[in-house]
């Protein structure tokens, strides 16, 4: 079986030819691409400016001759520090599959250069119709959402530590609670359409499979429904890891305002008899050589009964 690779100089197609399937890979897509695939290939020009845009919901669309479809992965972005979405533009007919990304999904990247390099891959993924590779491709991606997740918990666990051994600043605590909500906010904004394309594929895909595939699309979706149930683990967990940290801090904000009450009211007593000692008018031993003792005990003894009573209010 003859094998081919082509690389357009005047834009970034790139292609692999198998027997008689052709796997076209597009990076950054630009509009030279859209107009060669318009000038060879029979697609709808709505979906060619689908390709083009970066606000496409996941969707499949069916035509007669082929299938369009639109896929979204989650891809960390560490300019931005979160989560976005990394859009995958598909192709898929008789004898053809084509892929257009930007480059961010490196399960994909690393597909495509394997089949570049390395010859006896292409008979497995090449030589059972362009649904099966499609499905090798999907099957990938899927799988590289799983580490995400786990990422997240990792993250949670660190976040969970920090909270409950106190080794970090509340500021911290706060910005690490937020970017890690957001994180997750983000990924299950994508994962969640995603969920109803997958399930759709092996009914979609099951005229360019030359064999039964059922089982493996089945894997696939119970993979993708993993990712979305630790998803919602990570949601419940950020949501109770930042409902104890705000009691924590409500405890401890609390405590500084009890204590610091207690402060005030005892030396409410000092201020009290320091006031009316202070005053320009007779009052008992004031002229005595022990009048600052009398002050003191009467201070002392009002001291100790506040204690006292703060003590059996259990205040301290």
């Amino acid at each position: 079986m003859a094998l081919t690779q082509v690389k357009n100089n005047t834009s970034n197609i790139e292609s692999i030819t198998f027997g008689n399937l052709t796997w076209i890979n597009i990076e950054n897509p630009q509009g030279v691409d859209t107009e060669y695939l318009a000038a060879n290939y029979p697609f709808h020009p709505l979906d060619l400016d689908d390709v083009l845009s970066r606000r496409q919901r996941p969707k499949i669309d069916e035509y007669k001759d082929y299938l369009f479809f639109v896929l979204h992965f989650p891809f960390y972005n560490k300019e931005l520090r979160t989560t976005v979405p990394a859009q995958l533009s598909v192709f898929i007919g008789e004898n053809y599959l084509i892929t257009l990304h930007t480059g961010n999904l490196k399960p994909l990247v690393k597909l495509y250069r394997e089949m570049e390099l390395e010859e006896d891959a292409r008979p497995e993924y090449f030589s059972h119709g362009s649904g099966f590779l499609m499905y090798r491709i999907v099957d990938r991606l899927v799988d590289y959402c799983l580490p995400i997740t786990v990422k997240l918990l990792d993250n949670l666990e660190e976040v969970e530590d920090t909270i409950f051994t106190g080794s970090g600043s509340d500021l911290n605590i706060v910005k690490d609670i937020a970017l890690l909500r957001r994180d997750i906010i983000a990924t299950r904004r994508i994962i969640w359409p995603m969920r109803a394309v997958i399930g759709c594929l092996e009914n979609k895909l099951r005229k360019f499979i030359n064999q039964d595939m059922s089982v493996y699309f089945g894997d696939m979706t119970d993979h993708m429904d993993k990712v979305w149930d630790t998803l919602d683990e990570t949601k419940e967990v950020i949501e109770g890891l930042s409902s104890t940290f705000d009691s924590m801090s409500s405890h401890r904000t609390n405590r500084a305002m009890r204590i610091l009450t207690i402060v005030a009211t005892i030396l409410l007593p000092f201020t009290m008899v320091a006031s009316i000692f202070g005053m320009n008018i007779p009052l008992p031993f004031q002229n005595s050589e022990n009048a600052i003792y009398f002050v003191a005990v009467i201070t002392a003894i009002i001291v100790s009964l506040m204690l006292y009573m703060f003590r059996r209010v259990r205040l301290i």
